[in-house]
């Protein structure tokens, strides 16, 4: 409790003061306080005392702690987001750098999250999946190359593409393989190129489909010789939808290449189970098992020569690694380079008119 703001004056009483000179000095004092109003006489009336105000309030807190604190709570309130924070509220690129890091089946499942997230997946599909693939995939990728869409090839190079008198089309159409489906000339380029690419890819996915029966040692079903059960026709046709679908998306190309690292892996392991197969193979570790990559497959190992012509060759196929050779001096493997398809479709090119000259001097003239 505190009185008014204007000072009342004060009244004392002066002690007897026998000395001469502090009696000067406090009579000087007590003179200077009268005039100013500050003391009084003992017998002068005072003025009614004003009513008491009460000016209590509460002291601020200021200190360095108070004001860290405070701070702190200030910039928090402003960072907190209205809702709980999720992978889409973070920024794009490292959102999608996280999803690089995933394998490509992972991708496929996590688009099914919702509908925000599979938007997103199937905009920046194409650099997921190149990503996906430098990171996991680069030995496989340039062993395994998808074929070209006719609809990429210069249209100048369609006529010699679709002529049907090219041996290497018709033998395809006239002895076909029983596990390998014919490509369409209409949608794939027909470059010798572009068909082997087309064969190499329809039999890691025949190759992947039998790996249970491989794995439990179960015979693969014998097709007779001139046959053509449904069942297998109706295989044949999901494979080469699944080897097209590979050619348009970058996703499924990239889980193509992930099922034959796998089929690679539980081929490795059963011959390296049966004691008795001491035939070169290529040495891989749980650890190079359980990383998802194909790095151990850069080391030295048998060659890919053929393409499996038979589903029998399916029980001693350990690593079907096509399109690449083992150099000793450098101790390196050389693979085909992605410009042969140029290559043999300016050849073909160039050879058509030879070859539309041959067949008009074969036809019978009247």
């Amino acid at each position: 409790m505190s009185r008014s703001s204007t000072p009342h004056p004060t009244t004392i009483s002066i002690p007897q003061i026998e000395d001469e000179g502090e009696a000067y000095l406090v009579q000087s004092f007590l003179d200077h306080a009268t005039k100013s109003g500050r003391l009084v006489p003992a017998n002068s009336n005072r003025d009614a005392e004003e009513p008491l105000v009460d000016l209590t309030q509460a002291l601020p807190l200021r200190s360095k702690r108070t004001e860290r604190l405070r701070k702190k709570l200030e910039k928090k309130s402003k960072t907190l987001p209205p809702r709980a924070l999720n992978l889409l509220d973070l920024p794009q690129e490292i959102f999608t750098h996280i999803l690089t890091f995933l394998r490509p089946s992972d991708i496929i499942a996590f688009r099914n999250v919702s509908k925000d997230v599979r938007n997103f997946v199937l905009a920046e599909e194409t650099y997921i999946a190149n990503a996906i693939i430098k990171l996991r995939y680069p030995v496989l990728a340039k062993c395994l190359p998808p074929p070209v869409s006719l609809s990429e090839v210069d249209p100048s190079a369609h006529e010699a593409l679709l002529n049907p008198e090219r041996s290497e089309v018709q033998t395809l159409f006239i002895k076909p393989f029983q596990h390998v489906p014919a490509p369409d000339a209409e949608i794939v380029c027909s470059c010798l190129a572009c068909i082997q690419r087309w064969l190499a890819l329809c039999v890691v996915v025949d190759f992947a489909h039998w790996q249970d029966h491989l794995d439990k040692s179960d015979p693969i079903p014998v097709i007779p010789r001139g046959t053509r059960p449904s069942w297998n026709e109706l295989l044949l046709f999901q494979h080469s939808v699944t080897v097209l679908c590979t050619m348009r998306k970058q996703l499924w190309y990239a889980r193509l290449l992930e099922k034959h690292l796998d089929s690679t892996v539980r081929s490795i392991r059963r011959h390296s189970a049966n004691k008795g197969n001491r035939r070169r193979r290529f040495r891989m570790t749980e650890e190079d098992a359980a990383a998802g990559t194909d790095a151990f497959l850069e080391r030295s190992g048998p060659p890919t020569v053929d393409l499996p012509f038979h589903r029998d060759n399916y029980y001693m196929l350990e690593a079907f690694l096509p399109n690449r050779s083992w150099i000793a001096d450098r101790q390196a493997w050389v693979y085909v380079p992605l410009e042969q398809h140029d290559n043999d479709v300016r050849m073909l090119v160039q050879w058509h008119p030879y070859r539309q000259k041959k067949s008009q001097e074969k036809e019978p003239t009247v």
